[in-house]
């Protein structure tokens, strides 16, 4: 892997934090960007792909959800968590402005500001977990509990699976 692939700001954050992750690389498909995809691409099942979701609260402006690719978030029990009595999705338009990141490259780690965070609380049963590196075409494979101190984020039941 170049340096150049391996500088994304999330990557920094956990050389700077001694924290132990693997990169991997897959080829985008501008077509299908979703985390899914990754899984196929990455030959990795899709419980293991977790995708980052930036939202608006009607308390707090921004907050972080971090899910397996096979599930939705679950508004309610998400609303709840996080302390707001409803909670909507970031406008795709001001992703990058809010986070630093663009779609399909977003990473839990290393944004602009560090916004409340949580974890679907699946992660602590699986030894590892992928999450965007930063950019497309780049995943972290890490420790969840390791991800969840770096960001300070709270594990919580937040999700519902696809039927």
């Amino acid at each position: 892997m170049s340096n150049k692939t391996a500088k994304t700001n999330a990557v920094r954050l956990l050389d700077t934090q001694n924290v132990s992750y693997t990169l991997r690389e897959y080829e985008v498909d501008e077509e299908h960007i979703d985390a899914l995809h990754v899984a196929k691409s990455l030959g990795v099942n899709p419980e293991g792909i977790y995708k980052t979701l930036v939202l608006k609260g009607n308390i707090a402006p921004y907050l972080v959800a971090v899910i397996p690719a096979n599930t939705h978030l679950d508004m309610k029990k998400f609303a709840k968590v996080s302390g707001n009595k409803n909670c909507e999705m970031l406008p795709l338009k001001d992703l990058l402005k809010v986070t630093g990141y663009i779609r399909g490259g977003c990473s839990p780690i290393g944004m602009k500001k560090q916004f409340p965070t949580y974890i679907e609380e699946l992660a602590l049963i699986q030894d590892q977990i992928c999450i965007s590196a930063g950019k497309k075409g780049l995943q972290i494979l890490l420790n969840a509990e390791d991800l969840g101190n770096i960001i300070d984020a709270k594990f919580e039941d937040i999700t519902q699976f696809d039927i």
